[in-house]
């Protein structure tokens, strides 16, 4: 393998959304009640809605600092690399790192979009809006500026399943191949996957062949104690998906809906094979007396027919690819996260894809995502543009430079004075 060949396709991104997103978005009688940015005394930023502040605008958005200053925050724009909310910065980053395209999670609004939910109950025709306008500037502001390089993503009302079916059809009418929804509803407060809830839903998916992101973290995660450190949270983050899994595989969902997908959204995949030989071995020993039969269907066949899994760096899981549907496996930058893996994505996929021979590399760094997603960059870019080697050689002296938060906030306070004067 030689990683300059390589084309990269990352299906978990985020997008840390500029404070100017609503601008023009919104319906002339709610432009004054959408979310906007504040800036605070002690210079932190946030994004105030409903009479709430929303304390992180950039939750881990920590690309690009000296790993000791990871974090939780940065709680200012100034805090963060540019391309975290500059769509512009953010392809040279990208190109920087050799990866071609990407699909991006919301990042305030949380992954799913309940921050709107949480307004609907009071004011359910703003919260509506507030969906539609940010979806409007996700697809058109965001991924409409590079459709080359970007997948888009889609929030739904997940408070009312027939306005979210409206929804789904909406984007799909723009183009959109994906949305999100919780990886435990239940938790949320709102029905479970085993109820008859979400079937509008899961039907205006499955008509507009629209894949379903259940991103990690969006049913609530339970500390296993008060005293559990940051370190034990993240070991185990990933592997909350598994419980998920269960349930999805479990519920009457794809037994109803046989076309659905749905993506295990930054689970990692070292974990599937153990899951799908307990989830058998549960159908083998306790189906006959917890009458769960699955349509004539194992629960390792559902999950191999229905879910997709993603993947940052995973040795154990690409050395299982025999027990998972190849067809369904892809690969994840995690940018701008703690997590991710720029500027050196590819060398360090590379680690972990090394065994694979040419059709599954290809496969799983871009071809599995492109199908899926139906996304295809090829019309606008020739494929040997979209190599690790010809993007890093479009932006050859971008600066891919640690740089700390202080000296990102200094920059920024410069440049700010610089403007008030009238300076270039």
């Amino acid at each position: 393998m030689n990683v300059e060949d390589l084309i990269l396709v990352s299906v978990d991104d985020h997008v840390i959304e500029p404070p100017d997103m609503f601008e023009g978005r919104v319906p002339a009688k709610f432009a004054n009640e959408a979310p906007r940015v504040v800036r605070k005394e002690d210079g932190t930023d946030v994004w105030v809605y409903d009479g709430r502040e929303l304390p992180s605008v950039g939750l881990s958005a920590v690309v690009g600092q000296p790993p000791e200053e990871y974090g939780l925050e940065p709680t200012s724009f100034d805090h963060m690399r540019r391309a975290c909310y500059d769509v512009h910065e953010r392809v040279k980053d990208m190109s920087a790192n050799g990866v071609l395209a990407a699909l991006c999670f919301p990042s305030f609004v949380r992954f799913t979009g309940f921050l709107f939910a949480e307004n609907a109950a009071k004011h359910p025709e703003q919260a509506l809006a507030m969906v539609r306008a940010y979806n409007d500037w996700h697809i058109d502001g965001w991924c409409g500026e590079y459709p080359d390089r970007f997948i888009p993503l889609a929030i739904t009302p997940i408070w009312d399943p027939q306005l979210m079916a409206e929804e789904v059809r909406r984007v799909a009418s723009k183009g959109v191949h994906a949305v999100t929804f919780s990886a435990n509803p239940h938790n949320l407060g709102l029905p479970s996957l085993f109820t008859d809830h979400w079937d509008p839903f899961w039907a205006a998916c499955e008509e507009c062949e629209i894949i379903v992101c259940v991103h990690l973290g969006t049913g609530g995660i339970t500390p296993t104690s008060p005293e559990t450190t940051m370190s034990a949270h993240l070991t185990g983050i990933q592997v909350s998906l598994f419980t998920a899994a269960a349930d999805y595989v479990w519920s009457p969902i794809f037994r109803k809906f046989r076309n659905l997908k749905i993506s295990l959204s930054e689970g990692g995949i070292g974990w599937v094979p153990y899951f799908l030989e307990r989830a058998d071995q549960v159908f083998t020993h306790h189906s006959a007396w917890t009458g769960e039969h699955l349509d004539g269907r194992l629960p390792s066949e559902i999950f191999n027919e229905h879910v997709i899994t993603c993947f940052i760096e995973d040795k154990f899981g690409v050395a299982s690819l025999d027990h998972l549907n190849r067809e369904l496996v892809t690969w994840e930058c995690d940018y701008p996260h703690s997590d991710g893996t720029w500027p050196k994505s590819p060398e360090l996929a590379a680690a972990s894809l090394a065994p694979l021979g040419a059709a599954d590399l290809a496969a799983i760094t871009h071809g599995n995502a492109m199908r899926l997603l139906q996304f295809d960059p090829f019309p606008r870019r020739a494929p040997e543009s979209c190599t690790v080697g010809a993007l890093r050689g479009e932006v050859r002296d971008w600066d891919i430079a640690p740089t700390s938060r202080g000296v990102r906030e200094n920059r920024a306070r410069t440049i700010a004075e610089r403007a008030a004067l009238g300076v270039a």
